[in-house]
């Protein structure tokens, strides 16, 4: 039965503070102004006492002033060429076109560049200043100076005002079209344009299979065969509830899941339900006895007296870990294999999303999710564009309603648009007991009220991180090395949390490392291992698949669609899948 969450204040005072916290939360986009307050008042205090850093500040700005004047006069001279004062980082692509290093628009993004060091220098480096008061001020420095990057507005722009003078205002015209009808979808609850070309069902998500197994939180699709013979061991897909599951099932030609099934494995995958107002109360013990378990249970009634070979996905992932530690601690043998997609189960250095999370901040979404029963899934997309606001907002935005471009619509945008909540329960204890007090790499997570260890695990496991990943970064999840010792084949591929999974064979410019440790093997940090580990072109699912393969056994004839007793429910992709 879900738990009471998040809990009701006893007194008229507190429930006073929540109902205001609640409202203070809708009006700043549910950032806590409390966190972003101390942060900046602690570095503020600390700068103010720190007469050395300002002096070198002040040095710094005067040279970086006369460095940009320098240039500035050099460029109106050569009209642009020459030598820059600064350089874009690696991976800054605002700047690499042509039209920027021309004059007036090359010492437009030179102060730019140079004003962002400067601020980087300011807000790093203050002796005494916490560093999660660090990294939030450093980050919300960086997301004011993105919002005032010359290529957000048309007259510091040249690619726009080229666009413009060559049609005519034209792309301004189309773009404010744009920006009207995105503005109606949203206010309407609408997916974004283009999304009705890939439906759940039809499109998306097609991979013949039926549902044979439904409870309040989850249901379990199994897949239909299409080999005569089949690996005896299932596989078990537990993806996050974070996304919805066809993220592995995307179309026919980049599904993971069609993947397996067509290399003769039989396949069942869950599905969670939408959460609403009354699954309010479901916590991280009903994901895993209504999920993980009800499913397992359910595979070994459609496929009995064979070992299963489960996956988890992100936070599913995290979900597998901790069952799995569980089941090893009770003496629960069912597991013939561990599979881990960007999974971080040691929360100690969690990355970048970690400047959302801390108590006060996790204390005021508490008190939002109290009114509302849940996140909602424009929070967490929220969060996640502030992390790459280049990427998923300013860009988007000049290419669509400057440069009155509308970006093409692919499956993988659009089942981001289709997006999920989370129970107010689950995500209160998701923070709280993993991200800020790391219960379950410090053996103190309990399942079914007793703490589990990872150390217990002696399963094979396949881990994967992914190179660019900003809610899994690829380090966080090495870290499942410190604590499992049993054998671990871990793969470092190329691409982001989501792209760097959904990596078919055949998918240009993909690329991983792949190396295995022996049970109880000798620690390697994770620079040393990406400097050592052998590097191979291509994607990273044929070497998961002959994994699997080599830990199963022969091929036999495939199991019956659902169990027995039990007849299949629905057609895949099931009804909960579609829910919104």
């Amino acid at each position: 039965m879900p738990v009471a969450s998040p809990a009701v204040p006893a007194t008229l005072a507190a429930r006073l503070d929540q109902r205001v916290h609640a409202g203070l939360a809708r009006a700043t986009f549910s950032v806590s102004p409390a966190s972003l307050t101390l942060a900046w008042a602690d570095w503020a205090m600390h700068l103010l006492g720190s007469p050395g850093k300002r002096m070198e500040l002040a040095r710094h700005a005067g040279e970086t002033w006369a460095q940009w004047w320098g240039y500035t006069l050099r460029a109106a001279w050569t009209h642009g060429a020459g030598e820059a004062c600064i350089e874009p980082p690696e991976k800054d692509r605002r700047f690499v076109s042509s039209e920027w290093q021309a004059w007036p628009f090359a010492p437009l993004q030179q102060g730019f560049l140079l004003n962002e060091r400067w601020w980087n220098e300011a807000t790093r480096g203050v002796r005494g200043v916490a560093p999660h008061h660090e990294d939030v001020v450093n980050f919300a420095a960086r997301q004011w100076l993105d919002m005032c990057s010359p290529g957000n507005f048309p007259a510091t722009n040249p690619m726009v005002l080229d666009r413009t003078l060559s049609q005519g205002g034209l792309n301004l015209a189309r773009g404010f079209l744009h920006w009207l009808d995105d503005a109606r979808r949203y206010v309407q609850g609408e997916p974004p344009r283009g999304a009705e070309s890939f439906v759940v069902g039809r499109d998306v998500a097609v991979t013949p299979g039926k549902v044979v197994m439904r409870n309040a939180l989850a249901e379990l699709i199994q897949y239909g065969p299409t080999t005569d013979q089949v690996r005896p061991e299932p596989v078990l897909i537990v993806p996050a509830w974070i996304m919805k599951y066809y993220i592995l099932d995307l179309s026919p030609a980049n599904s993971l899941i069609k993947y397996l099934v067509d290399r003769g494995h039989t396949v069942f995958c869950l599905s969670w339900k939408n959460p609403g107002v009354e699954e309010r109360g479901f916590g991280m013990q009903d994901y895993l006895d209504l999920g993980l378990r009800a499913a397992l249970d359910a595979v070994a009634a459609i496929v009995p007296e064979r070992k299963i070979h489960a996956a988890g996905y992100c936070l599913g992932g995290t979900l597998l870990a901790i069952g799995a530690a569980a089941m090893a601690r009770d003496g629960d043998d069912r597991l013939a294999s561990m599979t881990l997609f960007a999974a971080q189960t040691d929360f100690s250095e969690p990355g970048e999303l970690a400047l959302f999370i801390d108590d006060s901040e996790v204390a005021y979404l508490e008190d939002q999710m109290a009114r509302t029963g849940y996140l909602t899934a424009g929070q967490m997309a929220g969060a996640f564009q502030m992390l790459r606001s280049y990427d998923l907002l300013w860009s988007r935005l000049v290419g669509e309603y400057l440069m009155g471009d509308a970006e093409p619509m692919n499956d993988l945008m659009a089942w981001n648009a289709d997006a999920t909540r989370m129970p107010a329960a689950m995500h209160a204890e998701y923070l709280r007991r993993l991200f800020l007090h790391n219960d379950l790499a410090s053996e103190r997570y309990p399942a079914d009220g007793r703490p589990v260890s990872l150390g217990d695990l002696r399963l094979p496991v396949f881990c994967v991180g992914t190179a660019t990943d900003h809610v899994a970064p690829w380090r966080s999840v090495y870290k499942l090395h410190n604590e499992v010792p049993a054998e671990i084949t871990f793969v470092l591929t190329s691409g982001g949390h989501n792209a760097g999974i959904v990596s078919e064979p055949g998918h240009p410019h993909r690329s991983y490392q792949l190396a295995t440790r022996p049970p109880n093997g000798a620690y390697q940090s994770p620079d040393d291992w990406a400097a050592t580990a052998p590097h191979e072109n291509g994607s990273w699912w044929p070497a998961w698949a002959a994994w699997l393969e080599a830990r199963s056994g022969e091929p036999a004839s495939p199991p019956a669609m659902g169990a027995a007793d039990r007849p299949a429910l629905d057609d895949a992709p099931g009804t909960y899948v579609l829910e919104r």
